[in-house]
């Protein structure tokens, strides 16, 4: 189990890698978050029966359950990101009034609001013993672990930059 996790993993680092490198080309070639986020899907349902141990029925049950959840979550995260870029493009511009400021902070919160309502984690739980919500909130746990510790390591890469001839990585530049 740990050989296969590690192997997505590792299949998950190339669009992440490219995410956190690249800007997407607009209108061009899918977007690695996109890819990154199927991949991530993927390991999610192919490992999901096995990690928490359910029958067959139960499996067919939960599939179409676990799928709306993740795309879900993906949904809340792109338009909750995309409040807070507004956001932050406001205060940068230097022009923030107290009206607009409150206006998006109210659409942001709306956004934190219907996330809690949108959840599809009791419907799942319904399928699910005790012992197995407690395995689908460590499985989920674990694999958003890794991908943190990845977006981490390239990020940390990223900033000290390849390593020149001398073998030695170069400085952050202040």
């Amino acid at each position: 189990m740990r050989l296969r996790a590690a192997a997505v993993i590792a299949a998950l680092a190339l669009p992440v890698a490219a995410m956190a490198q690249a800007p997407p080309e607009p209108g061009g070639a899918q977007e690695p978050r996109e890819e990154a986020g199927r991949l991530v899907d993927a390991y999610i349902l192919s490992n999901l029966q096995e990690s928490l141990g359910l029958s067959d029925e139960q499996f067919v049950k939960l599939l179409p359950l676990v799928k709306r959840l993740q795309a879900d979550r993906r949904d809340a995260l792109q338009r909750r990101r995309r409040a807070l870029n507004e956001m932050r493009r406001l205060f940068k511009s230097g022009g923030a009034t107290e009206p607009q400021v409150v206006e998006k902070l109210k659409e942001l919160k709306a956004l934190e609001a219907e996330e809690r309502d949108r959840s599809r984690m009791d419907a799942i739980d319904g399928l699910l013993t005790p012992v197995q919500q407690a395995k689908f909130r460590v499985f989920e746990s674990e694999v958003f672990q890794k991908l943190r510790e990845m977006m981490g390591q390239l990020r940390r890469q990223n900033r000290v930059g390849p390593r020149p001839s001398g073998g030695r990585p170069r400085s952050p530049e202040p």
